[in-house]
């Protein structure tokens, strides 16, 4: 370890800030800044990522760390005026996690550490409150051996609700001294029952065991299950943070809370939090007891609701951001334990970055980078009906808003396995826990009975954009029955839909309808930002838009291949179509001329087959070039792979069969059959499609071009502005392109010299094969226009086929980490991005006003869009829904780049 001899792994909270969190952590990092801020903080140190890192990678922690922790161990105690531990009057720490990035609740913490048989009585003593000492000794026993120890944590919740059911009371608050005794005698037996060994009465072992816990708690299943959600990298490590207690168990004059300094829910500002008077800060997130409003602290301790909420005050002006605060106030004085950017919903969102642009606090520029287009995606789902017949069976907290519909189930198992099998459910719990990351991943929503805004369940699905209601009180939930029973004696059992908004907080028995969002209406013009009754959430997403509009450099264009689609997308702000797939208007009816015209055996047949399209694609043509008005539409020639305009051959041969046993007139199907045979192919993804189906059939693409050709006319002679441009799909070599070109061009010019019209198509082609990447150079002679397919680019790339493998192995890459995220979900900017960025490069080379796009499904995802904008190119295309999305991440790119540059 000689080349860590100079590397500080221990941090004293005087000596870190905000800045340090790649470092300290969140939690360490805003420790710092708080203390440095002058707040009260109590103290302590962080042991960085670094040292977790280094334990991580070796299995054992770095030589320098043991002799840092004890230095500063002393500092701390001559601070505190005593020792981790001592006898008469014990100095506790609490050991926390802490990663660069917020993961609630994922990872380890213990509290009380110090205390053991023989501090407990010197804590008692010096606190005068026997049950205060004792209650603190099961906590540590209980989170300790669950935490350090490994011990199934449902023993301690078992062997405490015997203690209460004993004593015939229902919280553990009614539990004396007396009570609690038995319960750590009872809790030391269980430690020795599961580990072979008693529970460690030193206070130092305790603390070290702790630390290492921590360590470990990085890499456990819900750790990287939260992760892999939250796109979190797997190799930053996290910080633990050693803080000295402060106590809110201590009687009535004492307590811990959560605190907001706007709603995370709305985005609204007022008082928002939780308190619960005697309890630790585990009680608050656990949900197990529920707590009070803390608007209810004014009542409750006046002098440490006024100095909280001149210290929230405080924290959002110096953050710029709504932040999350945990404080206890230990017998009237109040200590802040944590602070951090606090997550939000979707809605909450935008409307405080447009309320901080308006208290001047922060400007256009960092509100559009306070949202996204995930957060935007959300807002765009619908919400119920409000004008339904519904029967509401329950309310609770409006936790993490939107519309859920889904089975009823009790445990997180299941939800993941009725979800695997296309169910939606509803997982319904008393509270969650970290261990029910997978079935909250799975649900459409959560439903809890305890637990407030600032419980497990809330800001994990905060997080997630998961509809949430907490707290919903007169639902009781029996999970071993796997049932709820409402206030009138109502049951739902396991598999009966219920529905729950998240908005409201209401609870529905039955499948509630749904109706188009605000938002949606928003975009599509039936709602106009302007108007006196427009909605404020409305109201915040077009003042984000209008300026993520002004400042972005990529146009957004529209995946649409028919006029209405074409409509759609022009509403929710498409530049142009990016990409018309020709294919999909041959299906249905259609079918049958494509099919005459691969089977055709004589040159009549395929001018017969082409003669009867011709007046159909010009048509189709028309109506796009109308609806797409002055705005370019890029028009993809014919790519289908061959079997999809084909007959199944199984089907056939079955039918043929089943005639020739019948004795049955079956010469076509015979034919049919013969010609299927000859043209079937083992991968048609790879086979006779694009470029290569255009040079095979004679006519075909010429067809397509003349009715391009001809639809641009009529509109010309109509006074409208077609701005077609014509795209040669699945190109591989130059020469490919220079055959198809010079054949479009023939016939531009055919229908110019017919119409007399002047026609200027722009002729292109898409770069979605590696060789066409790797010479677009060459190709970019002939192409006035790239348009990167990456839909099919990341096929060949990595040798996938998407109908397939997604299904098959996906999961697995994804569970072992070899993918953060499917390649056709983002892009694969290290393989599929590079072959990109050199395209880009060769094509600008050979024709510097070429110009560039992508049409596949990565236009629309937001990380990419940001490559896109990186790498160059002058839009990107996507379909309708999408587009919203696609304008407000370009505009985020393009002020993220402005930023930096600047910077």
């Amino acid at each position: 370890m000689s080349e860590n001899n100079d590397q500080k792994f221990v941090y004293d909270f005087t000596e870190g800030n905000r800045d340090l969190k790649d470092l300290l952590g969140g939690k360490g990092a805003n420790l710092a800044e708080m203390t440095n801020l002058g707040l009260p903080v109590p103290p302590g140190f962080t042991i960085t990522t670094e040292a977790c890192k280094v334990y991580l990678e070796s299995g054992s922690e770095p030589v320098e760390l043991r002799d840092e922790v004890t230095a500063h161990l002393d500092a701390l105690e001559r601070k505190m005026g005593k020792k981790l531990g001592q006898a008469d009057d014990p100095l506790l720490v609490s050991v926390r996690s802490g990663a660069k990035f917020s993961m609630p609740g994922m990872m380890d913490t213990v509290l009380n550490i110090g205390l053991s048989d023989e501090s407990v009585t010197g804590l008692a003593r010096q606190a005068d409150n026997e049950r205060f000492a004792w209650d603190s000794y099961r906590r540590l026993i209980q989170m300790f051996g669950k935490t350090v120890l490994d011990v199934d944590g449902e023993l301690f919740e078992d062997a405490l609700d015997e203690a209460k059911a004993a004593k015939k009371v229902a919280s553990d608050t009614d539990l004396d001294a007396a009570d609690l005794k038995k319960v750590v005698k009872q809790f030391k037996k269980i430690v020795k029952a599961q580990t072979g060994r008693d529970f460690p009465q030193d206070p130092r072992e305790q603390m070290d065991l702790a630390i290492e816990a921590v360590f470990n708690s990085w890499n456990t299943d819900r750790a990287k299950l939260y992760r892999r959600q939250e796109r979190i990298p797997g190799d930053l490590g996290t910080a633990v943070n050693v803080c000295s207690m402060v106590f809110g168990n201590l009687g009535p004059d004492s307590g811990t809370g959560v605190a907001f300094t706007r709603d995370p829910a709305s985005g609204h500002q007022g008082v928002y939090g939780d308190y619960l008077q005697n309890a630790q800060g585990e009680d608050v997130v656990a949900g197990i007891r529920n707590t009070v409003p803390l608007a209810d602290l004014e009542s409750i301790d006046k002098t440490s609701y006024d100095q909280l909420m001149h210290i929230m005050e405080t924290l959002e002006t110096h953050y710029k951001d709504l932040c999350d605060i945990e404080f206890t106030i230990e017998r009237g004085q109040l200590w802040m334990l944590q602070t951090r950017v606090g997550k939000r919903t979707a809605g909450a969102a935008f409307r405080i970055a447009t309320q901080l642009v308006d208290q001047g606090l922060i400007d256009e520029a960092e509100a559009l980078q306070r949202v996204n287009g995930a957060q935007l995606a959300q807002l765009m789902f619908p919400k119920f009906d409000e004008g339904a017949k519904v029967e509401q069976i329950g309310r609770g907290i409006a936790a993490s808003p939107g519309a859920a519909v889904g089975k009823a189930v009790f445990d997180s198992y299941t939800a993941v396995k009725w979800s695997r099998s296309g169910e939606k459910v509803i997982l319904i719990r008393r509270e969650t826990n970290p261990d029910d990351l997978d079935g909250m991943i799975a649900a459409e929503g959560i439903l809890t009975s305890r637990g407030g805004k600032t419980s497990h369940a809330a800001v994990v699905a905060r997080g997630m954009g998961k509809t949430c209601v907490c707290g919903a009180e007169e639902l009781e939930v029996d999970t071993k029955r796997r049932r709820m029973t409402t206030s009138d004696g109502q049951v739902v059992e396991e598999g009966d839909v219920v529905s729950i908004d998240g908005s409201t907080g209401k609870v529905y028995l039955g499948e509630v309808p749904v109706v188009p969002s605000p938002v949606v209406e928003y975009f599509e013009g039936r709602m106009h930002a302007g108007a006196d009754d427009a909605d404020e959430l409305v109201q915040a997403v077009h003042r984000i838009m209008a300026y993520a509009d002004r400042v972005r450099r990529l146009r957004v264009r529209a995946n649409a291949d028919n006029a209405e689609d074409a409509s759609r997308a022009r509403r929710f702000g498409a530049q142009g179509i990016g990409l018309c797939r020709t294919e999909h208007m041959f299906l249905g009816e259609r079918r049958q001329y494509v099919e005459r015209l691969i089977l055709a055996d004589t040159d009549a047949e395929r001018e017969g087959a082409l003669k009867a399209l011709l007046p159909l694609q010009k048509q189709d043509f028309v109506e796009l070039f109308e609806a797409m008005d002055g705005l370019p539409v890029t028009v993809r020639l014919l790519d289908p792979p061959l079997h999809e305009f084909l007959p199944d051959i199984t089907e056939l041969s079955v039918r043929v069969a089943l005639a020739e046993s019948r004795k049955e007139p079956h010469e076509n199907d015979l034919r049919l059959l013969q010609a299927v045979h000859r043209l079937h192919e083992q991968n048609p993804m790879l086979g006779l499609r694009g470029v290569r189906l255009g040079l095979v059939i004679p006519g075909l693409f010429t067809m397509q071009v003349r009715a391009i050709a001809e639809a641009a006319a009529q509109r010309i002679d109509a006074k409208g502005d077609p701005r077609a441009e014509i795209m040669i799909p699945l190109v591989g070599t130059v020469q490919e392109l220079e055959i198809v070109r010079e054949e479009a061009e023939q016939v531009i010019e055919e229908v110019r010299a017919q119409t007399g019209v002047d026609l200027k198509l722009a002729l292109g082609t898409m770069i979605e094969l590696p060789r066409a990447a790797v010479t677009a150079g060459q190709i970019a002679e002939a192409a006035e226009f790239f348009s990167f397919g990456t839909n099919d680019l990341t096929q060949t790339v990595w040798g996938f086929s998407r109908d397939d493998v997604e299904a098959s192995f996906f999961t697995a890459y994804l569970e072992k980490g070899i993918f953060g995220v499917s390649p056709f979900e983002t892009i694969d900017k290290d393989g599929v991005g590079a072959l990109v960025r050199s395209a880009v490069e060769a094509g600008r080379a050979t024709r510097p006003d070429i110009k560039l796009g992508v049409c596949g499904e990565h236009g629309g995802d937001p990380e990419s869009v940001h490559f896109f904008h990186e790498v160059g190119l002058d839009y990107v295309s996507c379909s309708p829904f999408r587009i919203p999305v696609a304008r407000l991440e370009a505009g985020r790119a393009a002020a993220e780049s402005k930023g930096s540059d600047s910077r």
